[in-house]
């Protein structure tokens, strides 16, 4: 039987072994639920935003190793971020802070992206006001 362990570099088995980010946001301002548990994998992620910045962001995983890995980077990757950085965050950005993955579980990564984008699209229907240069497709 071969070791799954050498699918994941240490970075992978980092984030999956010692998560960083995992849980609610009391009174969240966005909150962001993708996959389903038909495929398996189930990501949510809520996010605190302050003045325009994300302020914190937790994830609540169910799923393979890959996606709780993949959730724990991208809650490290957007914190600090503004509205509009944020909206402009993609799954490679993922998939290279956790120095790749397997093929097969590039959509861990695509998950927490949409996650993340269903985050912030809850907090702009929320606050249409705080995010209207993105809505209107200008960027900084």
């Amino acid at each position: 039987m071969s070791d799954t362990y050498t699918l994941y570099n240490e970075t992978v088995m980092d984030h999956f072994l010692n998560p960083r980010n995992m849980g609610d946001i009391k009174d969240a301002d966005g909150v962001g639920e993708v996959g389903a548990a038909a495929c398996g994998d189930i990501m949510k992620i809520s996010l605190k935003i302050k003045e325009g910045r994300i302020e914190d962001a937790r994830f609540k995983t169910f799923g393979c190793g890959s996606a709780i890995a993949s959730s724990s980077m991208a809650t490290e990757l957007i914190k600090g971020r503004t509205i509009q950085e944020a909206l402009s965050f993609t799954n490679q950005e993922v998939v290279d802070a956790l120095g790749g993955l397997p093929p097969v579980k590039i959509h861990c990564s695509v998950l927490a992206e949409e996650a993340l984008k269903a985050a912030l699209e809850d907090f702009i229907k929320k606050n249409p006001e705080s995010a209207t240069p993105a809505r209107a497709g200008v960027t900084a």
